[in-house]
């Protein structure tokens, strides 16, 4: 058995020092807890931690080397009814570890018999657990040479994995991973796009929801982590390393690169879940427990549990973790179910702990930031209510633009209100309106291409029945649910698609994009693809349609080109600058003002854009006939001229039916 010393209580984890290690885990609870050491058999050492400081354990490791594997074992009471499950059969991975040898994967000895009633469990999980590695400490890595500005930003969510399988271009044994993003021909892509900033989705290693194996399922979204510090090995097999030259390979195409995290709960799920790391070093003090029955988990994520984001472990968890993904040169973070880490046990407070520290952290807090404003606890909607550098999914923007399409009644004022940036929601909080994160489909839901082909859910390849996934979902078929040979549902089809892509890219607020819309990737109707780790859910990069990917990037070079279609100040129909001009004309498609009723009953408006210098006019018509054009006067000296159309007008001096048209003004000639 290798001595260990009494080594030091910071910082938790595991330390190298170039001649040993130091081990220091957390638990308020635990009796003892013992350092477990793998060789390359899998034959393991336990040898108690020594040294106890406050919570937390802790041990030197003299002479132990990089690469070495571990894990821990916690000694303590199996008592649920105090939050207490203890079980030192159960090798625990290090919340701390920054490096994992293998991928998780479900064995019925992870989970404690004791659960269901059987009055021991001695089944030893270790041959069934990812060992942690000491790793060496890297040096924190560049960042985008020049931050993206808000008011420039264009956000693509994508899927490492998703993005890059059945790419040709990408080399087949690189596929599916950080690597494969790193490829010129997956870069090409996105900067052929014109987007400035990727959103990657979750990349911490995670765990399959227990249901998914039996079904022959496995989760493929990622957000059912474990180790939060730690990459998944199924994207970076390089570990860290190949993270980095991911991101130094976007950085150098000018891209910024954010990544989804969660930090609201853990794969550990409810009581009957596995046990595999916090649950069994600590349940009491990492996860928020009912009050009534401490055997039970809060569960305001609707994933099992919550982390206790005001505690102040998991507020260090947190913050280590994100400082971690930071110094590989991450330019930003979107924090799933937000308001989840910004709970006390009396609900949200915007001046949480974990908020508060993230505020005060010189490594974090000038980077790009963006929560889901929402959980499913008590007071958990909570858009416009972080902090005001932050950014926030605009919900409300996707609902309203979506019933405006499909036709809904009554729905021109709150189009308009969205598309202008939603100012009722930032602006009382003296928000820029760069903000309102807009975005009209995201990873969860239908994609843009099913939105307009299926009114229902189609998700029986999930296993459960079509039970899974919402039943709101606000689309519209065109005439025919799923696939269709009428070229008359193909062409309406596409139209729609291009009025949507249209709408969200010159609208106010920061625009975000979803993996393959640009292209016309479709799911088969599936809107809650998080099991679909195949085809159904990756890029297919053979279909994509070239035209539509065409018109995107036009769109996003538009905006580009146009301060009139991203100034970040409220519109309030006066001048904002010496000229005189204001800052927005609301016109009726035949030139004359908006009245209330035209709000209430009209399904077309043209928006007159001005700031710094710069004048647009939006002509947004969701009716099916094509009324007569009249834009307002130009300045003098200009002229309109139309910049896009997401359909072709019967005549110059009309509007196509559905769709939306921008004009520009140009210098008019001498």
């Amino acid at each position: 058995m290798m001595p260990l010393g009494l080594g030091r209580p910071e910082p938790l984890g595991a330390a190298y020092d170039g001649a040993g290690v130091n081990f220091a885990v957390h638990s308020a609870h635990a009796d003892a807890i013992d350092l477990c050491l793998f060789d390359a058999d899998g034959g393991e050492t336990r040898i108690p931690l020594p040294g106890r400081t406050g919570a937390v354990f802790h041990g030197r490791a003299e002479g132990l080397a990089l690469g070495a594997r571990y894990g821990f074992r916690a000694h303590g009471p199996f008592a649920p009814h105090k939050g207490h499950r203890f079980n030192p059969a159960k090798l625990l991975v290090d919340p701390f570890a920054a490096a994992l040898d293998r991928p998780f994967a479900l064995h019925p000895s992870l989970f404690d018999a004791r659960r269901l009633g059987a009055a021991e469990d001695g089944a030893d999980s270790a041959p069934f657990v990812p060992k942690a590695l000491v790793i060496a400490d890297l040096p924190a890595a560049s960042r985008l040479a020049s931050a993206v500005p808000w008011d420039r930003q264009i956000v693509y969510e994508l899927h490492v994995r998703g993005f890059t399988m059945r790419h040709p271009g990408v080399p087949e044994a690189l596929r599916g991973t950080f690597a494969g993003l790193a490829q010129p021909a997956a870069v090409e892509h996105l900067v052929r796009l014109g987007v400035t900033t990727v959103e990657l989705m979750p990349s911490a290693a995670w765990i399959d929801e227990r249901h998914l194996p039996p079904l022959g399922l496995s989760n493929y979204w990622g957000y059912n982590p474990i180790a939060f510090c730690a990459p998944d090995p199924r994207l970076a097999p390089g570990g860290w390393p190949e993270v980095r030259a991911a991101i130094a390979a976007l950085h150098a195409a000018g891209i910024a690169v954010i990544l989804d995290v969660v930090f609201n709960h853990s794969g550990e799920s409810d009581h009957l879940g596995p046990t595999l790391s916090m649950r069994g070093l600590d349940n009491a003090s990492w996860y928020r427990l009912r009050p009534d029955d401490p055997a039970l988990y809060i569960d305001d994520a609707g994933c099992g549990n919550i982390l206790a984001a005001d505690r102040p472990i998991v507020v260090r968890l947190v913050m280590d973790a994100l400082r971690r993904w930071a110094d590989a040169g991450l330019d930003g973070f979107r924090f799933d179910l937000a308001t989840t880490l910004a709970r006390r046990p009396g609900g949200f407070d915007a001046e949480a702990p974990l908020l508060t520290a993230i505020a005060q952290d010189p490594r974090l807090r000038d980077l790009t930031l963006i929560a889901e404003p929402w959980d499913i606890g008590p007071g958990g909607y909570q858009l416009g209510e972080f902090p005001a550098g932050w950014g926030e999914w605009n919900d409300e923007y996707r609902d309203a633009v979506r019933r405006f399409w499909r036709g809904d009644a009554g729905l021109l004022g709150a189009f308009a209100t969205r598309f202008a940036g939603s100012a009722d929601v930032f602006v009382p909080r003296c928000r820029p309106l760069s903000r309102s994160i807009n975005f009209v489909t995201a990873h969860d839901g239908f994609t843009l291409a099913d939105l307009v082909a299926y009114e229902r859910k189609h998700n029986r390849a999930n296993g459960e029945d079509n039970r899974d996934g919402t039943d709101d979902n606000k689309s519209w078929n065109n005439g025919a649910e799923g696939p269709s040979d009428d070229p008359a549902v193909a062409a309406a089809r596409a139209n729609d698609v291009r009025a949507l892509l249209a709408t969200l890219l010159v609208s106010r607020g920061t625009p975000m994009l979803a993996m393959g819309d640009e292209a016309g990737r479709s799911q088969a109707g599936n809107n809650n693809a998080y099991a679909q780790d195949g085809p159904i859910a990756w890029f297919d990069w053979a279909g994509k349609d070239e035209a539509l990917v065409d018109y995107t990037a036009a769109l996003i070079r538009l905006r580009a080109r146009h301060p009139a279609l991203r100034d970040e100040r409220p519109l309030g129909g006066a001048p904002n600058d010496q000229s005189g001009v204001p800052d927005v004309l609301w016109l009726r498609p035949d030139g004359a003002p908006m009245a209330e009723a035209d709000w209430h009953g009209g399904r077309a408006v043209v928006a007159v854009l001005y700031a710094d210098a710069d004048r647009v006019a939006v002509a947004v018509n969701g009716a099916p006939e094509a009324p007569a054009l009249r834009l307002a006067p130009p300045r003098p000296g200009f002229r309109w001229e139309r910049a896009i159309a997401s359909a072709e007008p019967p005549a110059p001096d009309r509007l196509a039916p559905r769709s939306v048209s921008v004009f520009v003004e140009v210098a008019a000639p001498e």
